[in-house]
């Protein structure tokens, strides 16, 4: 390809944009927040709503399941309460020298708490859908 032509199109634009660690994006999932989606322009919204149609519309014929969205956040072992721990799936005791040790759901040892990090749940930091229209910002310039 000579160097002034342009770039060809990706053929994976989704895939490419969410791969990017984008707000919201798992390896399998897309979370939307409904408060900030319903917040955005018109036009905005009817060609969101036009596209969602569309993807529920090819995909009617699978069995879709219900889910439960957790807000959640990288956080480190020894900074979660008890709660927390248990929800990622670890809890914390005092070992036989009376420091307290972290341990997974099997039982395993965590050797260093101080640097592991896990996803745990954290109280939702986005507005519900019910408080409202959340006012869209620009993005400051990098």
């Amino acid at each position: 390809m000579p160097p002034d032509a342009p770039t060809p199109a990706s053929t994976t634009p989704v895939q490419d944009y969410l791969d990017r660690q984008a707000p919201g994006a798992t390896a399998d999932h897309l979370v939307v927040p409904r408060s900030l989606a319903q917040s955005m322009p018109l036009r905005w919204q009817q060609v969101f709503v036009g596209l969602m149609a569309d993807l529920h519309d090819a995909y009617a014929h699978m069995s879709w399941p219900d889910y439960r969205v957790v807000p959640s956040r990288w956080e480190l072992l020894v900074d979660l309460d008890e709660e927390q721990l248990a929800a990622a799936g670890f809890h914390a005791d005092l070992g036989p020298d009376g420091e307290l040790e972290y341990r997974d759901a099997e039982e395993n040892l965590v050797t260093a708490p101080e640097t592991h990090r896990v996803l745990a749940p954290i109280a939702d930091p986005l507005p519900p859908a019910a408080a409202g229209r959340v006012e869209p910002r620009p993005a400051a310039p990098m």
